[in-house]
């Protein structure tokens, strides 16, 4: 490793750990731990997902439980300790003189928070708001589309409630028909899957819904071959990537869809309610947003930002988040997820009535796994009660069990803790 390099990696620290006193947050970290994150950046992902070393330190950046095991980093995800400070330093900042720190001094750091964001997403800054959550970003997409009485609009059956709900309020308020793919989980077909959404399209199909990453069951979907389908159509295409971003590898172009949700508290570890919406730059004027601001038909992706006042402490820390990510790499990350997803689902397979209803290709796959034992009811409160490993129990459309999803700063010990948690429970029913 030359020192160019290592100057270039450890400036790169330098700004994901910048004012946070931590053991590796500065030069004064030990040396074999700058070593083994040398090495790693030097490393291509495949050879570092298994850097232990490297995945030990990236644990001491959090402030996880030493007791509780947290397995449901999919519904939130707690924050790197670098995150916390930041969100903290900006409240505190805010209440000196709310309106004169928030307004005057930090409105413009909410725009290089918004280039961040764009350079991790492949995109223009100008098409990406901020907000607080999916539901918020996805619900402004759906309630914002011009759709007549008669219009057809494609879901799932896997869809999340929130979207489903919201999509039926238009169908009862104004008319709209409600059209249904339903799927099975684990689908390991693409083509079958894309014939699924296909088969349902006629000359009345406007929008398609897709989830990119199902939260029931961790499937992952074939998004851009259905979007290219519905586009030869003229068919609009609404990404719910609540699950995806930040753990999947992908830029928002890549999706080849019009619009795009996700929650930042998820898999980016930003502070809580923080969440992100992309239109496509074309369509943002036609799209209207939820809270009407001054010209609602303007092409200024900001105009559904008109919340009010808001909690920006939240947006801003949000910065301090993506430098972590981009940190570890999203491609790393990726890796890392899917190979400590596989590394425990291998395990549990030899449990006695252990059944998944997650693929074990990586193609159709990352992080998240749905799992039940054959005879064991409320498996779930039997792993918190009994062993303090924290999951979220799963039951839709055939889907029954626990929902397992570690992060990057989950250890292989760790995992190995659930497998005999999940064995055990097996044995003693």
């Amino acid at each position: 490793m030359n020192s160019s390099t290592r100057r270039k990696f450890l400036g790169q620290l330098g700004v994901a750990f910048a004012g946070v006193s931590m053991p590796w947050a500065s030069i004064a970290f030990s040396r074999e731990t700058e070593d083994n994150l040398i090495r790693l950046a030097a490393m291509q992902p495949d050879a570092a997902i298994e850097n232990e070393d490297f995945w030990s330190q990236v644990k001491l950046a959090y402030s996880s439980s030493s007791s509780l095991l947290n397995f449901n980093n999919g519904g939130v995800s707690p924050q790197p300790v670098a995150v916390q400070e930041a969100f903290i330093h900006y409240y505190k900042s805010f209440n000196q003189a709310p309106s004169y720190y928030m307004w005057r001094i930090y409105q413009q750091e909410i725009e290089s928070v918004r280039k961040k964001l764009a350079r991790l997403s492949g995109c223009d800054a100008d098409e990406i708001a901020l907000n607080r959550n999916s539901t918020e970003a996805l619900d402004t997409i759906m309630f914002g589309l011009e759709l007549n009485k008669g219009d057809e609009v494609l879901i799932s059956n896997f869809d999340y409630p929130n979207m489903v709900q919201a999509w039926k309020q238009r169908e009862k308020r104004e008319g709209i028909k409600l059209k249904v793919v339903q799927l099975e989980m684990p689908m390991e077909d693409e083509d079958e899957i894309v014939k699924r959404y296909t088969d349902q399209f006629t000359s009345k199909t406007k929008v398609v819904l897709i989830t990119h990453l199902i939260n029931w069951s961790g499937q992952v979907m074939p998004v851009a071959k259905i979007a290219r389908k519905a586009r030869e159509k003229g068919i609009k295409v609404i990404s719910d990537s609540a699950h995806s971003y930040a753990h999947l590898n992908f830029k928002i172009p890549d999706l080849e869809v019009d619009y795009f949700g996700t929650s930042l508290h998820k898999w980016l570890c930003a502070p809580l309610g923080s969440g992100m919406m992309w239109v496509k730059k074309e369509l943002i004027s036609d799209l209207w947003p939820g809270l009407a601001p001054v010209d609602p038909g303007s092409d200024n992706i900001r105009k559904f930002e008109n919340l009010g006042t808001r909690n920006m402490a939240s947006e801003l820390a949000t910065g301090k988040a993506v430098d972590f990510h981009n940190m570890i790499g999203s491609q790393r990350k990726e890796e890392r997820l899917r190979y400590l997803k596989n590394y425990w689902l291998s395990r549990a397979t030899e449990i006695k009535g252990f059944k998944s209803f997650t693929s074990s290709k990586d193609e159709f796959s990352c992080a998240i796994a749905t799992v039940n034992i054959d005879g064991v009811e409320n498996l779930g409160s039997k792993l918190q009660r009994g062993y303090q490993i924290h999951t979220t129990s799963i039951k839709h459309e055939g889907v029954d069990g626990v929902r397992i999803t570690p992060n990057v700063y989950t250890s292989l010990k760790e995992l190995d803790r659930l497998v005999e948690a999940l064995n055990s429970i097996s044995k003693n029913g």
